[in-house]
């Protein structure tokens, strides 16, 4: 595998400039495809200014002040990927990396209250020894729970650093959702209704404000209201 990534070929998601320098940082295996994350050191040094090099953004990272979910990281080439939670320890900055009307993956800034937890989605679940139901969340994350009480595509509202269910939100309609890839992306829509298909295709969620996309696409922050803030549209 490559260790480097040129800026030209780097994933469009990206809020970097692209013929400043030849290099970027190429992100490392981990929770989040490269498409729907930022390595946290381009993230130091591209979006939030903080650092001038890579060599000062691995400087800062090595002091463990940076945080993601509520945990230190120190690696460059880590991943931060949708709804994660971004801290600046020295300066007591949050930020939920959400992703914009562009395609572009943005940082939203947020209070201490709202750092302390996140939003995950139920992509997968299975049942394994003693009975338990293994699920697995769009981050990477694994939760043990007792009993089957949440159907995938589901979103969990999970407590930082732990992993405390504090509560979930089902894909039901009226639900408020983030569209998070199409025509439609980074917009706030209610869902109308839920298609289920009879072939590999994936189901169809129909929303009220008159468009349709795949399920897949679709995330659910709240019941009534969204959860969690959206980037701000840019000018025109």
């Amino acid at each position: 595998m490559k260790k480097h990534l040129k800026r030209l070929p780097a994933p469009r998601s990206w809020a970097i400039s692209r013929k400043t320098a030849f290099w970027t940082i190429r992100p490392s295996p981990g929770p989040h495809e490269a498409e729907a994350s930022v390595p946290v050191g381009l993230i130091l040094r591209d979006m939030l200014s903080v650092c001038a090099t890579a060599r000062e953004a691995r400087h800062i990272l090595h002091g463990r002040g940076i945080l993601v979910d509520g945990r230190a990281v120190r690696d460059p080439k880590f991943p931060v990927g949708l709804m994660d939670v971004l801290s600046l320890a020295e300066t007591k900055q949050h930020y939920r990396m959400m992703v914009s009307t562009r395609g572009r993956m943005a940082l939203v800034p947020v209070d201490d209250a709202d750092a302390k937890w996140k939003l995950c989605r139920i992509e997968d679940k299975t049942t394994v020894r003693g009975g338990k139901i293994q699920i697995n969340l769009h981050d990477g994350r694994n939760l043990l729970v007792p009993k089957n009480e949440y159907r995938t595509g589901t979103t969990l509202k999970l407590q930082l650093p732990g992993q405390k269910v504090l509560g979930h939100y089902e894909l039901v309609p009226g639900a408020p959702t983030v569209i998070t890839g199409g025509k439609h992306v980074g917009e706030v829509a209610h869902v109308l209704d839920v298609r289920l298909t009879r072939n590999p295709r994936a189901n169809v969620v129909t929303f009220k404000e008159g468009f349709s996309t795949d399920i897949d696409k679709v995330f659910v922050v709240g019941k009534t209201a969204p959860e969690v803030k959206v980037p701000e549209a840019p000018a025109l």
